[in-house]
């Protein structure tokens, strides 16, 4: 047989709104202050002096609990009859700022009951509440704050929370804490604790639409655009109370459930939560300088999908939270370091599911250098060392330069380090297609992330022509080069006085395998030509030099040059 202490509304009450108190439920005509009192059933042997030290920790106190219940013999109690040890009795405990990340506001006992508004002032890490407390955190925000038995509330951005009451009970550890959410999201981390349902602690989190109250457990508490409340368990227990009449409501929330009351305080029906994302894919290690960059698993049934990112395992410390419409996460980077990573999918009511974590590891600097050359998918020539260079990064003393046969780099062909500047040689290479990236490092070997994989094509450049390739020929009175070539070459022709080529007389490119100098007086020259493919944009070393010899033509004595019978001028041999 079930004892009726179990059943009793109030014993395991955990509010999230500001409607019904829980005591207030289980004894009607209780007022809003008294529904703040701990109610207790009499057993055999209890007195009020007992019952003030255990629950307010003087025996002094007794007087005071025998007037509020209006006790006209303080001897005799009865058993199985409801006391009410009001709340005001208690000590007053207090809670500690443990965490501030962005913007938030303070205001000392601002709107408490019966305390005059504070001013509000910046929320400093360290800070400690006093009941009446009023928080107002900003957007990108987040503030942890720690009661003093344990309790962690978890304030998200845009929210804004009062304290309302923060009570101790005789016994060390036990507390009594109601906390009103006007705006905004709340998750809480309840620690449990040993004992009788009446001798633990009582904590309640309320909204203008319902009440939530629960001992031991982690939930979530939100108010929609709408005033609505969400609540979502995925720990413990917690109960629900909404309504402002005689018809309130109250159910019961197991782990992995949760519910929504909507803005008139009418519950709907329990929801199971959605399932948690599967993080066990994501990369050990995000190496965006500005981003985090989250490729989250689509979850069955949900709407959109609420990432944080914090310092520890409890959240406590978070960072980065953000909501996404689509199972894609990008949130502005972090300092390099090891962070914890939760996930949890919506649904289309807005209630968050159950919860995925994972630590994950942050690299980014120093960053990696922007690439110069060779340019994205380039053709460079087999057998000779082709030049890379980089953008020089602040910080960098020197680069490091892999080159592999596949975007993996499971087995690099060449891994080397640059000495200071960011430039070098790749090896020299066989015809095939690789890939090549670099990483900036600093001092103490201390790396940073490589760069994205470039693609790179190696192939065999045209042959270098023979100095006996370059055929000589007259028509007429011209003299005419020719050469081997094929389809989709051209040559550059370069033609000199003198062997170094210091000042070329002629530098040109021509598309076919042929030339015919015009304008050129009677000397020694020199020739070479380098052939290009169009397609792979190779080129071959310039060919050995040509010497060409131009003579002078026979003159008369009047100085006209003599001409053969086909009028061919005559020259000297």
């Amino acid at each position: 047989m079930h004892s009726p202490i179990a059943h009793h509304p109030c014993l395991h009450c955990y509010s999230v709104s500001a409607l019904l108190l829980c005591y207030a439920l289980a004894t009607p005509g209780l007022g809003h202050a008294q529904g703040l009192d701990i109610q207790h059933r009499v057993r055999a042997g209890d007195t009020l002096m007992s019952l003030a030290s255990h629950y307010v920790g003087t025996p002094g106190a007794w007087s005071a609990i025998g007037r509020h219940n209006h006790i006209t013999d303080p001897k005799h109690l009865r058993i199985g009859s409801w006391l009410l040890i009001p709340s005001q009795l208690l000590p007053v405990g207090s809670a500690t700022v443990e965490f501030i990340q962005g913007q938030a506001l303070l205001q000392q006992g601002g709107g408490a009951r019966g305390q005059g508004a504070g001013q509000s002032q910046p929320l400093q890490a360290g800070t400690t509440l006093q009941e009446g407390a009023q928080l107002q955190v900003g957007a990108d925000s987040f503030v942890s704050v720690r009661l003093h038995d344990g309790t962690l509330l978890r304030i998200q951005a845009n929210s804004q929370v009062q304290l309302e009451q923060l009570r101790k009970r005789g016994r060390a550890g036990d507390a009594q804490s109601v906390i009103e959410l006007q705006k905004g999201s709340i998750d809480s981390s309840v620690p449990k604790r040993p004992g009788s349902a009446e001798q633990q602690r009582r904590f309640e989190i309320r909204t203008p639409t319902a009440s939530t109250s629960v001992r031991g457990t982690r939930f979530s508490t939100s108010l929609t655009a709408e005033g609505g409340t969400l609540s979502s368990v995925t720990e413990g227990s917690v109960q629900v109370d909404a309504g402002r009449t005689a018809q309130q409501q109250h159910l019961r929330l197991q782990a992995g459930q949760g519910v929504a009351v909507n803005n008139a305080g009418a519950i709907g029906s329990v929801q199971n939560l959605l399932t948690a994302p599967d993080l066990s894919a994501l990369p050990d290690t995000l190496s965006d300088a500005d981003f985090l960059t989250l490729a989250l698993p689509a979850v069955p049934g949900a709407a959109s999908y609420w990432v944080q990112v914090s310092q520890d395992a409890d959240f406590a410390q978070t960072l980065r939270s953000a909501t996404f419409n689509q199972a894609l996460a990008r949130l502005p980077a972090v300092a390099d370091g090891q962070y914890h990573i939760a996930a949890r999918a919506l649904n289309a009511a807005g209630l968050p599911g159950h919860i995925s974590q994972r630590r994950i590891q942050v690299k980014a600097h120093p960053v990696a250098p922007a690439y110069l050359s060779p340019a994205a998918q380039a053709i460079i020539a087999s057998a000779t060392p082709a030049p890379w260079r980089c953008t020089e990064v602040a910080g960098a003393t020197s680069y490091r330069l892999q080159l592999a046969g596949d975007s993996s780099f499971a087995q690099p062909l060449q891994d080397s380090l640059s000495d200071g500047q960011c430039a070098g040689q790749f090896a020299a290479l066989p015809p095939g297609n690789y890939y090549w990236r670099i990483a900036s490092v600093r001092t103490g070997n201390d790396q940073g992330p490589f760069g994205p994989p470039q693609s790179l094509q190696v192939q065999n450049a045209p042959t270098s022509l023979s100095a006996a390739q370059i055929a000589l020929a007259h028509e007429g009175d011209q003299l005419q080069l020719r050469w081997p070539g094929a389809a989709g070459q051209s040559f550059q022709l370069q033609l000199s006085a003198s062997q170094d080529f210091s000042a070329p007389l002629i530098d040109t490119t021509v598309e076919q395998p042929h030339w015919q100098p015009t304008g050129l007086t009677p000397g020694d020259y020199w020739l070479r030509i380098q052939t290009h493919d169009r397609a792979s944009g190779l080129s071959s070393a310039f060919s050995p030099l040509r010497h060409i010899h131009l003579p002078a033509p026979i003159q008369s004595g009047t100085g006209l040059p003599i001409t053969s019978t086909d009028g061919r001028a005559l020259s000297r041999p």
